[in-house]
């Protein structure tokens, strides 16, 4: 069985991992271990500190290491490769795709055939807004704060990952606005699990591209 170290943030991406994720990659004759960022509390550590991490991983011979990481917080100060080159290019989904390539070119050349970098465009919460009827189903109408605003954004955006980073607007701003009481670590994967996999990745092609890559492991 093939072993999948997937480095994420936090319990959010952890919970995704492991109820949405890991059944699939087990039909595969694949297995997803889920270790949180070291050195963190809760969020992007320095890049120094997070490739040692990934390096250490890969000294096993027997795994693939993949991040799952929120673009929308790292800032200048994790130092992550090429990032001042990565802020003059305009598309977000390219400056992403060439964040990911620093990356990948800064782990030791003799492991880095089993690394695969992915940052999620912009956040994780991007991903829950592939179907709203789900959120529309899961939530009573007295728990909408602004229903009207999930609509909008839905109409606005046809690829969730699309929804952008602003302060206000980031996709996790916009689930508080519009639900009372949103909880990250208690929605994120029962939202996830109920949209379904297949849904996401239809949505969602950076994503889908990532998961492609990561079932395509072979030992």
């Amino acid at each position: 069985m093939i072993r999948i170290i997937i480095i994420g943030e936090g319990p959010t991406e952890q919970g995704f991992c492991n109820d949405v994720l890991q059944s699939v990659f087990n039909a595969q004759d694949k297995y997803i271990e889920t270790p949180k960022i070291k050195k963190s509390q809760g969020g992007i550590v320095h890049w120094s500190n997070l490739k040692k991490q990934i390096e250490l991983h890969l000294k096993n011979t027997s795994v693939y290491v993949t991040t799952f990481l929120d673009y929308y917080g790292i800032k200048s100060k994790h130092e992550f490769p090429k990032w001042e080159e990565a802020k003059a290019i305009v598309n977000k989904s390219e400056r992403i795709t060439f964040l990911e390539q620093a990356m990948l070119e800064d782990i030791d050349e003799s492991v880095r055939y089993r690394f695969i970098p992915y940052l999620q465009l912009h956040e994780f919460e991007g991903l829950l807004f592939s179907d709203i009827s789900v959120i529309e189903e899961y939530f009573d109408d007295d728990e909408f704060n602004d229903h009207d605003y999930l609509i909008k954004t839905d109409s606005t955006f046809d690829n969730p990952e699309n929804i952008n980073d602003g302060k206000k607007t980031a996709p996790s701003k916009r689930l508080d606005r519009i639900i009372e009481e949103y909880s990250k670590v208690v929605y994120g994967s029962l939202l996830a699990q109920e949209i379904g996999l297949d849904k996401i990745r239809e949505k969602c092609p950076r994503f889908n591209t990532w998961i492609e890559k990561l079932l395509a492991f072979e030992e």
